[in-house]
């Protein structure tokens, strides 16, 4: 069931959010239409069908449901990518849009960054570390996500990794930086326990660990 709904992800993710960035630059183009005087909106409106106009929506909404839709079709989704067919579809449909202007950068950004949160194989957020911010005398948790990259790494010195800090309760917010491996301590706990810990702004406890079984505190720089 797991890799099932990781697979619906990765497909759904990058072409969610590329739908997002569409409908939010062309939302934005349409408010021109609020130039025009209203009487000629009210005209353009009646030249659409009838089922494409805004008050032929259903006024009803019932809380829960778009949730419940949402997970089932990223499930079967996932079930449907699993198969033969379901993959050719895929390829067919990565194809089309990689030939798109403007789909194509935004698609394949966001496809290669959902590919590395998601993906059971990538190496981000697979581990939570202590480091020392907002400055020094300072911790909180944060997730390695790799390590620099491109002409950054040719301007630090030492061995650096790039890590995540997210914010309290949202930790769908926060901030990226790179950071000597010396300087973080890798913790011995999972992700989801950690992200719990964020969460609760600390009244959730992770499980104790241990320190007499363990000779030293890892650290991801040793």
């Amino acid at each position: 069931m797991r890799k099932y709904f990781l697979t619906g992800l990765l497909i759904l993710v990058p072409l969610a959010i590329t739908l997002w960035v569409l409908n939010l630059v062309i939302g934005t183009m349409d408010q021109s239409l609020l130039l025009l005087p209203e009487s000629l909106r009210l005209q353009m409106l009646m030249m659409l069908p009838e089922a494409w106009r805004p008050e032929a929506k259903p006024p009803y909404r019932i809380p829960g449901l778009g949730v419940i839709l949402t997970l089932l079709v990223v499930l079967l989704t996932g079930l449907a990518a699993r198969n033969f067919i379901g993959r050719r579809v895929v390829v067919l449909w990565e194809s089309i849009l990689v030939r798109i202007p403007v789909v194509n950068s935004i698609y394949t950004a966001v496809k290669q960054v959902s590919d590395t949160l998601f993906s059971p194989s990538g190496n981000a957020f697979r581990k939570a570390v202590l480091v020392q911010y907002p400055h020094q005398g300072s911790w909180t948790i944060a997730f390695l996500t790799g390590v620099p990259g491109g002409d950054v790494a040719n301007h630090l010195q030492g061995e650096y990794i790039s890590v995540y800090v997210p914010t309290t309760p949202n930790p769908t917010s926060g901030f990226f930086l790179m950071m000597r491996k010396s300087d973080t301590v890798e913790l011995d706990m999972s992700v989801d326990a950690a992200l719990k810990y964020i969460v609760s702004m600390g009244l959730v406890m992770p499980e104790p660990v241990d320190k007499k079984a363990r000779k030293e505190q890892p650290r991801v720089g040793t």
